[in-house]
């Protein structure tokens, strides 16, 4: 049988707890928790900081360097990269390669800059396609949807 007389669960504790101010406990809390978890991770306390961080994840910004404001975005097919092109100097000057997980972007605004733009998914090596409308430079990558998975056997170990 559990002893239970030997808890300290007698009317001096009740009373005890009854005088307990929950603002103390939870700024008790909220500094406990805070020298635990490293400064970046402080808006995860906060339920509305989190959503917020949580909406704006799936959503690419503009990256801004140099006077380069391209923006990237995905599709179900594809991954889009656009690039305002301000002079038609710049159409004949630069240089797009790019990767599975980048794009770099070379000689614009000027001669010898180079960007580096992170995809938001895996694109696949060939097939991509740039085009040119209205000041804007669109290039048109196709994701990469088959993932090659290999069988590892583990009936012999």
């Amino acid at each position: 049988m559990f002893p239970w007389k030997n808890l300290p669960l007698n009317e001096t504790m009740k009373e005890k707890l009854g005088n307990i101010n929950p603002q103390n406990i939870d700024q008790f809390v909220q500094e406990m928790v805070g020298q635990m978890f490293p400064q970046h991770m402080e808006s995860m306390l906060n339920p509305q900081e989190w959503l917020k961080s949580m909406q704006n994840h799936g959503q690419h910004q503009p990256e801004s360097l140099n006077g380069l404001n391209a923006s990237i975005f995905e599709t179900h097919e594809f991954v889009y990269i656009r690039i305002p092109i301000k002079k038609e100097q710049w159409l004949k000057s630069m240089k797009v390669y790019h990767t599975s997980t980048e794009a770099i972007i070379e000689h614009i605004p000027a001669q010898g800059d180079k960007h580096t733009l992170g995809f938001p998914a895996p694109v696949k090596k060939k097939g991509a396609v740039a085009s040119h409308k209205d000041g804007i430079l669109e290039i048109r990558i196709p994701r990469l949807t088959h993932h090659q998975f290999s069988e590892i056997d583990v009936n012999e170990i």
